[in-house]
């Protein structure tokens, strides 16, 4: 790519920092310039093949692997640049937290993840990914053990939590995990809050 102008310079910079792999769209660069500008460049950045345009305002940098390829990017890497860089935190919930806990195989074709920031979403492929504001509280627990446990178990509900899915649970969790549990009660509705308590006791 020939960079013809200081704004495409200063873009380029922070993009090849960020190196393979990164999502992002164009509020990662407006402090560079004005969206126009920053539209543009992006647009002959994703013309000439610099990086590639993955849904509607999201870009990155394709990332290629031996075996398969073009990896595409994850959905965790979308919603990050869907939140954009004001440092909200994101969630994942429903069928997504649970398939991420192994405690469920489905892959929704919505996936929803809470967030401190503003509601926002994108189609990506065949998903679509749902930014959904919601309460401090709930983001309490947001990024940690409890926050996915919280909000897979949710999902699940009370009647189709067995003892199986307890132990499945279990199996994952590691030292630091049961102390987070432990910690974290107090945000998880009673009967998840008992079902966390137990794994907690378990070393």
């Amino acid at each position: 790519m020939k960079v013809a102008n200081p704004i495409d310079r200063a873009m380029l910079a922070r993009i090849k920092a960020h190196g393979s792999g990164w999502a992002f769209s164009p509020v990662d660069f407006i402090d560079l310039g004005s969206r126009d500008a920053v539209d543009k460049a992006l647009s002959r950045m994703a013309a000439d093949g610099t990086i590639r345009r993955v849904a509607r305002g999201i870009y990155d940098v394709a990332k290629h692997h031996p075996v398969v390829g073009t990896v595409a990017p994850s959905i965790d890497q979308i919603a990050k640049a869907v939140a954009g860089k004001g440092g909200s935190r994101l969630q994942p919930t429903g069928a997504y937290a649970a398939n991420l806990l192994g405690l469920s195989e489905q892959v929704p074709a919505k996936i929803v993840f809470l967030t401190d920031g503003r509601s926002k979403s994108v189609r990506f492929g065949k998903l679509n990914i749902v930014l959904k504001q919601t309460s401090p509280r709930i983001m309490a627990t947001a990024g940690t053990i409890s926050g996915f446990v919280i909000q897979a178990l949710r999902y699940l509900g009370k009647t189709h939590v067995t003892e199986d899915t307890i132990r499945r649970l279990d199996r994952r969790l590691s030292p630091d995990d049961r102390k987070q549990l432990a910690k974290d009660l107090a945000y998880a509705p009673a009967w998840i809050a008992h079902i966390m308590r137990r794994l907690a006791a378990k070393s």
